[in-house]
């Protein structure tokens, strides 16, 4: 099928996440409703979801099951995404069905089919919860202008964290998520937001396998001590905390930051993200807030960090992110690369870059600086000769990129 063909094909149900584009016997375009392609296995998998509902003890997680189970049939996904968002005081959560839509290469406009079995963390999301009914405190006292803090941060308290027990399909195939941001559908976001799940054991798999070795290979061996996966954690989760601060409307009358922006956004947003995440981190340890460690090991956990997600390349949003807080701070001295190739971090020039690094991105969101945004990711939005080198002995060291998962009634002794 040609772009050409797709394009001229007129049945309005085409770009569906939940539709097929197959031919008939004519060889002509039709479109074919997942809920009719995959009947067989929509009602196999609705009756095993019905019969988790009766079991189910929660009325509204039990509302969204048997909701869930409709939608496979039907096609119509919205009332069931509209039920787990009100759903909330489970502790084993199941996500299903068509979802995600990276797979479709032609126009993103296909769903993959995934699932997850999650078990809630409950101490972790009660004091998420807390750091997040904090944020309008902690936006005030940002390290910028009062014109570039103005706004309130979006209070998305529905963040938890989350033991994963399977993952299936879509989300198990290639690099394995540790955050899930759903639902997808905007409709659903305007009234009820998103809920942000943070995949705890899944990041402590990463850290293990992959984290530990680099920090062993490319950090100074007096400073290995400091590479923690609570640090790992806080790092990870507080970037997606950070994503609701700063600001979002520019105050030079361009609009939004992302309509200003244009295509340098994503890449802005999460180098924004990254660094007010460890502001954040940082502010907390001050205020007493977090005391599973210190800062220090945050900040050295930071930059292995950057080591481990630069492997994916530097193509993407947050590839470029990873390179832009990289250069800048070499650039400010934040850390030193000694003579033996390993690495150290300078804590009094970190803790400032960090705070140089927020002032940078928010004043140039906030100003909508499109030209600057440019310019400064064609400077540093890649990897450069010497950082690929380091790249090289971590893949020489033969560390993974990424986790394999074992899973399975095997796995439990139940086949």
């Amino acid at each position: 099928m040609t772009k050409e063909e797709f394009d001229a094909l007129t049945d309005k149900d085409k770009l569906s996440l939940y539709t097929l584009i197959r031919r008939d016997e004519n060889g002509k375009l039709i479109v074919v409703p997942y809920a009719v392609a995959y009947k067989e296995a929509y009602e196999k998998a609705a009756a095993l979801i019905n019969k988790a509902s009766e079991l189910c003890e929660d009325k509204s997680f039990k509302k969204y099951l048997t909701l869930r189970a409709q939608a496979l049939l039907s096609g119509n996904y919205q009332p069931s995404d509209l039920a787990w968002m009100d759903a909330k005081n489970y502790h084993i959560d199941f996500i299903a069905g068509p979802i995600e839509n990276y797979e479709d290469k032609l126009y993103g406009a296909k769903a993959a089919h995934e699932a997850f079995i999650l078990l809630k963390d409950i101490e972790w999301s009660q004091k998420l919860a807390k750091f997040v009914s904090m944020l309008p405190k902690l936006q005030k006292e940002l390290p910028v202008d009062a014109k570039y803090k103005k706004e309130t941060p979006g209070l998305e308290s529905d963040m938890n964290v989350y033991e994963a027990l399977y993952y299936a399909g879509d989300c198990n195939a290639g690099s394995k998520t540790i955050a899930i941001n759903l639902p997808n559908d905007e409709q659903v976001q305007l009234k009820k937001g998103s809920r942000k799940l943070q995949l705890k054991n899944t990041m402590k798999a990463k850290f293990d396998n992959i984290m530990v070795p680099i920090g062993t290979l490319l950090i100074d061996e007096g400073q290995r001590k400091y590479v923690t996966f609570d640090a790992f954690f806080e790092n990870t989760t507080f970037h997606e905390v950070a994503h609701g601060m700063g600001i979002k409307n520019t105050i030079t009358k361009k609009g939004t930051v992302k309509d200003a922006l244009k295509e340098q956004y994503s890449a802005i947003e999460e180098a924004k993200a990254d660094i007010l995440g460890l502001y954040l981190v940082t502010k907390l340890y001050e205020m007493g807030e977090l005391n599973s460690g210190e800062v220090m090991n945050n900040y050295v956990t930071f930059l292995t960090g950057i080591f481990r997600s630069c492997r994916f390349g530097a193509a993407s949003a947050h590839g470029k992110a990873n390179m832009l807080r990289f250069y800048f701070f070499q650039e400010a001295g934040a850390f030193t690369r000694n003579d033996n190739g390993t690495y150290t971090v300078n804590f009094d020039k970190m803790k400032e870059a960090v705070i140089a690094s927020v002032q940078q991105v928010l004043v140039l969101q906030g100003d909508g600086d499109y030209d600057k945004a440019k310019a400064l990711i064609e400077k540093d939005g890649f990897i450069k000769e010497e950082l690929q080198k380091d790249l090289n002995r971590i893949n020489e060291a033969k560390i993974p990129v990424d986790v394999v998962f074992e899973k399975g009634a095997g796995m439990l002794g139940l086949n």
